[in-house]
């Protein structure tokens, strides 16, 4: 950092530098920061130097003390965006499906980039996502195969290398998080769903790796139209159901 330190004052760069972290999703919402002395070595600067750069950003409230110890990420970047919507979407089957709308939109645009930009060190990551994900849709639990795949997803979007990307899908799945497993649970219902599910992931991740960005967007907007149509249906038996349920009541 060094070139760049010389250029301003060193408590700005400092700043500056660990802001670009936060950014490009090094630190996510939530995250502490590692131990003064740690970050110090890294930035090859003091700590007491480190301490002030610090201070800024926690002034401008991207980053917290909390009790205890410890400085952390704010969750400031996404709760705007979250707070409204977790009631909504609770409340309003038509949220749900806004959503998913919302999502073709953002995933497409983020498998396309990461077709673009991804690195070597993007792809390897992707790549443990995937066989992480691709073991789970054969085999794991429903709870399992939710956390593989809001990381891949997750991967996907950081992978873009776009910061408006990367926080607002980590926003979008933080959001979906509570009911992407009753969702699965929804799509399990529909006849080889798990093993569609698992292939058009491996279709996402096929196109990055290959460069693919046509592909890779087409590919993720399939997926989410798929997920969509599916709960779709389902929500329509489901409402077919209670339909009928009723009439028996009422004719009992």
């Amino acid at each position: 950092m060094e070139h760049r330190l010389n250029a301003r004052k060193l408590s700005d760069s400092i700043a500056a530098e660990l802001e670009q972290r936060i950014l490009e999703g090094s630190w996510k919402a939530g995250d502490r920061l590692p131990a003064e002395r740690e970050l110090s070595t890294q930035l090859g600067v003091s700590r007491a130097s480190l301490r002030e750069g610090l201070q800024k950003l926690v002034s401008r409230g991207l980053l917290s003390s909390r009790q205890g110890g410890g400085t952390y990420v704010t969750d400031r970047l996404d709760a705007g965006f979250l707070e409204p919507w977790e009631g909504l979407l609770r409340k309003h089957a038509s949220v749900r499906e806004d959503l998913l709308e919302f999502r073709e939109l953002l995933e497409a645009k983020a498998a396309a980039c990461a077709a673009e930009r991804a690195t070597a060190e993007d792809k390897a990551r992707l790549q443990r996502c995937f066989d992480t994900l691709d073991q789970a849709y054969r085999d794991g639990a429903l709870e399992v195969v939710a956390a593989a795949d809001l990381a891949f997803h997750q991967a996907v979007a950081e992978a873009a290398h776009n910061a408006i990307i990367g926080h607002l899908t980590a926003s979008l799945l933080r959001l979906l998080q509570d009911s992407l497993q009753l969702n699965l649970a929804e799509l399990m219902q529909a006849p080889q769903a798990r093993e569609l599910l698992r292939r058009q992931h491996q279709s996402i991740f096929e196109s990055i790796m290959q460069g693919d960005q046509a592909a890779a967007g087409r590919q993720a907007a399939k997926h989410v139209d798929y997920v969509r149509d599916t709960l779709a249906e389902s929500l329509k038996r489901e409402s077919r159901r209670e339909s009928a349920q009723r009439r028996l009541e009422v004719g009992k």
